[in-house]
């Protein structure tokens, strides 16, 4: 059940003990009940018709100022309180996280779908669509975008724009990667701005601009389990595998801007230890969630 519904149910005391526990695994739940607990706070003044009519004749006899309208604006106030928190808690952003080894599947608001990959976020304001199809990401995604107006992803390094496609985005720390699959994909960065057609990639490595050759693929390696690297430096390669385990990775004496072309597993550590430092030559040491490579 969406969000809003399960608000709406709320409001009515109408949940059921699944829709409760569903309801209570909102991201804002806490906010929402601390907001309801206020707005029970509130309470109207005690209104008597016959002693405020009393009261009203008698100032209007006296020709004294009337302040009949007071207990009205109290009630107005609190209606103005009703509506911002509805117009708040309807909307907020959606906000999608995904841990360290974990992955997940998002349906937009017009059928566009995303594949979030492991330690990643994703926001959208749903409210909003219908005006701007707009998502912000900070991680990875495959996106397949419904055809409409413009589609835009935010990222902190760059705005990736289409109009009906299937393409990839990953934004992590000095590294950012647009990989258009399907359809056309326009890619601003600072005063870069880049036409991929489908095949093709742009990599923002360590500040480097970097476009790559048609490579024959219909979807990125880590939807099928499995981070792949074309002369990508070993420090990003180690932050990927920290990404897919719950692992921490440390070297001696390595250099870690060696370029690494290979892949590695998400579903056997050792089996990706070992993807990553033979081609290398290097060994590993294991303690705990510790990884030493040397």
């Amino acid at each position: 059940m969406k969000r809003e519904e399960l608000i709406k149910k709320w409001l009515d005391n109408n949940l059921t003990t699944e829709e409760q526990k569903a309801f209570e695994q909102l991201e804002d739940y806490k906010d929402l009940i601390r907001m309801n607990s206020a707005l029970n706070n509130f309470k109207a003044p005690e209104f008597s018709m016959e002693n405020n009519y009393k009261d009203l004749k008698t100032k209007i006899d006296s020709n004294k100022s009337i302040d009949w309208y007071k207990p009205l604006l109290k009630i107005a106030a609190v209606l103005a309180i009703c509506f911002s928190v509805y117009y708040y808690t309807t909307t907020l952003d959606t906000k999608v996280n995904t841990d360290i080894a974990e992955k997940t599947q998002i349906v937009l608001p017009d059928a566009s779908t995303v594949a979030l990959n492991a330690n990643s976020y994703l926001s959208f304001n749903e409210s909003h669509w219908s005006k701007n199809r707009e998502v912000t990401l900070d991680g990875e995604g495959f996106f397949k975008v419904a055809k409409g107006q413009q589609f835009d992803v935010i990222t902190n390094d760059g705005t990736v724009s289409v109009l009906g496609t299937q393409f990839n985005v990953k934004q992590r720390k000095n590294y950012f990667e647009v990989t258009c699959y399907e359809g056309l994909v326009a890619v601003k960065n600072n005063e870069e701005f880049v036409k991929l057609k489908p095949g093709f990639s742009l990599r923002i490595i360590d500040g480097k601009l970097l476009v790559n050759e048609k490579e024959i693929a219909t979807q990125p390696t880590w939807l099928r389990g499995e981070s792949s690297f074309k002369n990508a430096s070993l420090q990003h390669v180690i932050s990927e595998l920290e990404n897919q385990y719950n692992i921490k990775v440390t070297v001696e004496k390595v250099d870690t801007s060696r370029s690494f072309t290979g892949s590695f597993a998400h579903n056997n550590l050792d089996l990706a230890l070992q993807s990553v430092t033979i081609p290398l030559n290097l060994s590993y040491s294991k303690s705990g969630n510790s990884i030493v490579f040397k």
